[in-house]
């Protein structure tokens, strides 16, 4: 690939398909069954596991087998620039967004039947915001989730292991005609068109959340966004490996 228009290189002087520093830390809360803090760059966030030995309201009235999985997401008041409100009661509409994101991303690597009548909560919690924080939330949710499965399988309040699929995400996207892997905010500030992916260690896509900013992009463009995705997810997946082993 070519390098970029920022005078030759990127700003933080990477190849178009690289990603930024990654870490995965495990264990990060103590309180929570799974947890993990995720650095991408600047980005942090953090990703807690709670168990609940129930299940939603509507899932008991309906009488549907198994157990439930669902998230929440929340960016800190100092995690940008410029001061966030903390959310009220109810979240605003990205957050709301995102964390359902979250929820139907990991509950793709789940069977929930297999949960019986629980309920996993995934909390992330972006420490510090410079772009691709849900794709990052769902990357360090998903070592959050294994730890917890792996705890519950250990202490034998699980019978058999419910997890189906690894899951990573990361977003892409053209910025000023090029196509570029795990965008900072500056270049997600710039692009054409960009694109969060969510995918299964099988290849499989969970999602593909694409928008052109302004005009339109051709297959083409499509294509070369979900290559470099593919390759960015597939290293996220063996740094998850190598946290979850540590963990």
């Amino acid at each position: 690939m070519a390098d970029n228009p920022f005078g030759g290189l990127r700003s933080d002087l990477r190849k178009l398909d690289q990603l930024r520093p990654v870490t995965l830390q495990p264990g990060i809360a103590p309180s929570a069954t799974g947890s993990c803090l995720i650095s991408m760059g600047k980005t942090q966030v953090i990703c807690g596991v709670s168990i609940e030995d129930k299940v939603p309201g509507w899932m008991r009235a309906q009488k549907v087998p198994g157990g439930w999985l669902t998230a929440e997401y929340s960016m800190l008041p100092y995690s940008t620039t410029d001061r966030s409100k903390r959310p009220g009661a109810s979240p605003g509409g990205r957050s709301m967004e995102i964390q359902r994101l979250i929820g139907r991303s990991l509950r793709a690597a789940v069977d929930l039947k297999k949960l019986g009548p629980k309920t996993i909560w995934i909390d992330c919690d972006v420490l510090n915001a410079d772009g691709g924080t849900r794709t990052a939330a769902i990357t360090g949710s998903y070592v959050a989730l294994a730890l917890a499965v792996k705890s519950l399988l250990d202490k034998g309040s699980l019978k058999k292991d419910p997890m189906t699929e690894q899951v990573s995400a990361i977003s892409v996207g053209i910025v000023r005609g090029e196509p570029m892997l795990d965008l900072c905010y500056e270049e997600d500030f710039a692009a054409s068109t960009d694109a969060n992916t969510v995918m299964t260690g099988k290849g499989g896509f969970i999602e593909v959340q694409s928008t052109a900013e302004e005009g339109s992009y051709s297959r083409q463009e499509l294509n070369a966004l979900l290559d470099i995705a593919e390759k960015g997810n597939r290293e996220l997946m063996e740094l998850q490996k190598q946290a979850i082993a540590a963990g």
